[in-house]
């Protein structure tokens, strides 16, 4: 399967510059320009280097067996994502069996991963592993886990505050910093190889310059608010984000304000009721709170969301907020990259479909908001 080839010789590129110039110096320039994953993602593409020597040579996706191998790290993390919610829900075997059907049967799943080759199960896999071994009681190995989580992509982000507030809720300050101190250990461990080339400033000026460059946008065509926006004033052309329109403000701050205010909210939530339950309905709504209120999603950052509710099935109405969810961010994901001619005709980028399919996104985010903050959370079948 073919992808989204530009991707994809990106991808490619990053692992023939390590395979050419070296590990420690992937952060710094390179042929297919600055990298915007972090140092786990450095590790995995390392590993393929050293697997198929033929990246010293082969600088983009054209090769069949190539694209195999790219893609093979985020379809190995689907399998463990889906061995994961079935060790989570061991004790109820039959929805265990449904969580293990839905990660591996979805075609939001296979599209993102084996389709597209992008790496959001990877970042999900340690995202999901440390909700699992937090709720286990193992608080030290999940901030490990979460670290390791931002260290593969940024969009690990809304992890943070729902996590920071489940261990203040079972361990108070202490509990807090020392999940802090565990965290960065890992987060220096990972970036050792790169600091005498200075990959870790290299690091943060290639996603400032993304964030300020060429995804300075309100919507990449994820369906939200935004994208909303986009449609009405623009025709579904792109707006940029960081254009002052109320004295120094800018739409960018608004999405972060928002965002704040929200995160806060579940935050508190967890504080609150520290159940496992909340924990993870609580990370799925952040998740959701981040791709509907921050500018510059794209359509795939719904995917964490998405992969988080999964072990809630057993709870009517999570059940049918994700099979909604699901429904419309496949939707999302095949207008915005279609794989196909036929796609591409009966989902077009502008339009009724994508409107519609912004209104219920936002009702899916708003609706797993309001389940989080209520007092009592819905009651399993």
């Amino acid at each position: 399967m073919t992808g989204l080839r530009d991707d994809l010789d990106q991808f490619v590129g990053w692992v023939h510059h390590i395979a050419t110039h070296g590990f420690g110096t992937l952060y710094g320039p390179t042929d297919a320009g600055p990298v915007s994953f972090g140092p786990v993602m450095a590790y995995i593409w390392g590993a393929l280097s050293l697997i198929q020597p033929a990246f010293a040579t082969v600088a983009d996706g054209s090769d069949p067996g190539i694209r195999i191998l790219m893609k093979l790290p985020a379809t190995l993390a689907d399998y463990g994502i889906a061995a994961l919610i079935a060790y989570a829900l061991r004790d109820r075997p039959r929805w265990a069996a449904v969580g293990v059907a839905a990660v591996m049967l979805h075609p939001v799943v296979f599209y993102v991963s084996a389709w597209w080759g992008q790496y959001e199960s990877i970042f999900m896999l340690f995202g999901l592993g440390a909700a699992v071994a937090a709720v286990g009681g193992r608080n030290g190995l999940a901030a490990a886990l979460v670290a390791a989580s931002l260290m593969t992509k940024p969009q690990a982000i809304p992890f943070i505050l729902p996590f920071a507030a489940w261990f203040w809720a079972v361990g108070g300050i202490r509990e807090v910093a020392r999940a802090a101190l565990i965290g960065a250990a890992v987060i220096v461990l990972l970036w050792i190889p790169f600091i005498p080339a200075g990959g870790p400033a290299d690091y943060v000026t290639s996603v400032r310059e993304y964030s300020s460059g060429v995804f300075a946008i309100l919507s990449l065509r994820a369906w939200n608010p935004w994208w909303l926006l986009q449609e009405a004033a623009a025709g579904g052309d792109f707006i940029r984000d960081d254009v002052a329109f109320f004295g120094p403000m800018a739409l960018r701050q608004v999405g972060y304000l928002v965002t704040a205010v929200l995160s806060v909210m579940i935050a508190i939530a967890i504080v609150r009721d520290p159940s496992p339950r909340r924990l993870f309905l609580g990370l799925a709504a952040s998740s959701l709170v981040f791709f509907t209120f921050m500018t510059q999603m794209h359509e795939r950052y719904a995917y964490a969301a998405f992969v988080l509710l999964i072990p809630l099935l057993d709870t009517r109405a999570v059940r049918w907020i994700w099979l909604v969810f699901g429904t419309v961010l496949m939707l999302n994901l095949f207008s915005a990259v279609p794989a196909t001619v036929a796609m591409h005709q009966l989902l077009p980028k502008m339009g009724v479909i994508p409107i519609v399919g912004s209104l219920i996104l936002t009702t899916c985010c708003l609706v797993t908001l309001f389940l989080v903050i209520r007092r009592r959370l819905p009651v399993p079948s």
